[in-house]
């Protein structure tokens, strides 16, 4: 008797930002991760924001028809220093949203310290503990750069394995994905 491979899951994560956005498109195998894409989305300084956030919109959306992700991952906004940052980073957290609303992904959204938890084990890892976690997860020779683009990746990691801790819990509950609208 041949047992099935486990369903193959690709997720695409994203750090938010106006001036760099950083993505990532991870699969997930069972127990094994492979990066399929992790770059980033840069727009000019002296471009007026409301093209910034369009192209921003239109990369997503190429980022998207390309690399056919079933689901994505952001981290939620968590700024406490400077107002105006916060509003733009907002900005183009809710138009990163959009393009991937309209292409039909469902969205979830984790704070920074959920994706250390989930990548490190450790929920006050700092940056180079995170990018070091992610370079030995995916299986890389070198930790993805610039970090916005460690840090997607990282978004994208908590999200498998997040959501699939989520999925095993309600269906050892008894819960299936007809009762629970579906995942």
């Amino acid at each position: 008797m041949t047992q099935k491979a486990p369903p193959r899951r690709v997720a695409l994560g994203i750090d938010p930002g106006t001036a760099i956005v950083g993505y990532a498109v991870v699969a997930a195998q069972g127990d094994r991760l492979s990066l399929l894409a992790c770059d980033v989305i840069t727009t000019p300084a002296g471009m007026p924001l409301p093209q910034r956030l369009q192209q921003i919109y239109e990369r997503l959306g190429e980022i998207v028809t390309i690399h056919q992700p079933a689901e994505a991952a952001m981290e939620e906004l968590f700024f406490a220093k400077n107002a105006r940052t916060a509003m733009m980073v907002g900005q183009a957290r809710g138009v990163a949203m959009l393009a991937l609303a309209n292409h039909g992904l469902s969205i979830a959204e984790y704070t920074p310290r959920q994706v250390k938890q989930a990548v490190t084990g450790y929920g006050s890892a700092d940056k180079a503990q995170v990018g070091e976690m992610v370079r030995i997860l995916l299986n890389l020779r070198s930790i993805p750069r610039p970090d916005d683009a460690a840090d997607a990746a990282a978004v994208a990691i908590c999200h498998l394995y997040s959501s699939h801790l989520i999925k095993a819990s309600l269906l050892s509950e008894g819960i299936h994905s007809s009762e629970s609208g579906g995942w």
